[in-house]
């Protein structure tokens, strides 16, 4: 039976091996990158979990870990869509492959968007990977126009 519970600092290590999951299923960066990234986030998840400016869910078949998701809080300027200081950033969603296709990541998304709402936050982000970008897209989630630069140890200009 499925059960969906709030993770504790307890699980922070879980949800890095979600995390690292994730990125490994997406084919999107090397061992080594990965490796360093896990750690540094256990170290980053654990205090954001004690303060709850991250939270996250855990679901559960009978004791074995199935899926699980998270919502960072991100301190953020009041803005024209939200004059609130805070803005929900959706991450870490996975689902272990044999549990795919039965509406867990749904179920993962319906939860934190009533957390969000009950919060009363009106602008939620993410990134999506493209194993997941029909999921949200599907419940009104919009690309925006968001721009990125890695910054290597090259000057600029």
């Amino acid at each position: 039976m499925l059960k969906t519970r709030l993770a504790t600092a307890a699980d922070a290590k879980l949800i890095a091996r979600h995390r690292r999951s994730m990125f490994v299923d997406a084919g999107s960066a090397a061992e080594a990158a990965l490796q360093t990234m896990t750690e540094n986030f256990v170290e980053w998840v654990r205090p954001r979990l004690n303060d709850a400016r991250y939270v996250g869910w855990i679901v559960e078949d009978d004791s074995r870990v199935v899926a699980s998701a998270g919502m960072w809080l991100i301190d953020f300027p009041p803005h024209w869509m939200d004059a609130e200081p805070v803005r929900a950033y959706l991450s870490n969603f996975y689902v272990e492959p044999a549990f795919r296709g039965k509406g867990l990541a749904y179920e993962l998304l319906r939860t934190a968007l009533n957390d969000a709402r009950r919060r009363g936050i009106k602008v939620v982000s993410l990134h999506a990977s493209k194993f997941g970008k029909p999921l949200y897209e599907r419940n009104g989630f919009e690309p925006t126009n968001e721009m990125i630069l890695r910054l290597g140890d090259e000057p600029v200009g």
